[in-house]
């Protein structure tokens, strides 16, 4: 068992260690409702582009017409930030926010 005071032969005694207490922020990738594009077209953007399962992306379609917006993915920017220009590309309503604790 580790204590905060067990002993690291490669770090001396007297030395300043910054410690990771974040990895990165946490994103989500919303879609939002129009007037203009279908269920079928949101439903297949979200299949191929956000690699969900048809009753998944059906779900949030629903969920997206009803709010008028959802958070279809979660993640890093980096990782959302093509899959939300691949939804824009599409003409349908996309942007990324940071999740709020």
């Amino acid at each position: 068992m580790f204590t905060a005071s067990s002993y690291n032969p490669f770090i001396a005694p007297d030395q300043d260690v910054d410690v990771l207490t974040e990895t990165e922020s946490n994103y989500s990738l919303i879609v939002w409702n129009d007037e203009v594009n279908t269920f079928e077209w949101v439903i297949e953007a979200l299949i191929e582009v956000c690699g969900h399962a048809q009753e998944q992306a059906e779900q949030c379609a629903m969920l997206i017409h009803t709010k008028g917006k959802y958070a279809v993915k979660n993640g890093s920017y980096e990782n959302l930030k093509p899959e939300c220009d691949a939804i824009t590309d599409r003409k349908i309503g996309a942007t990324i926010e940071i999740i709020s604790n």
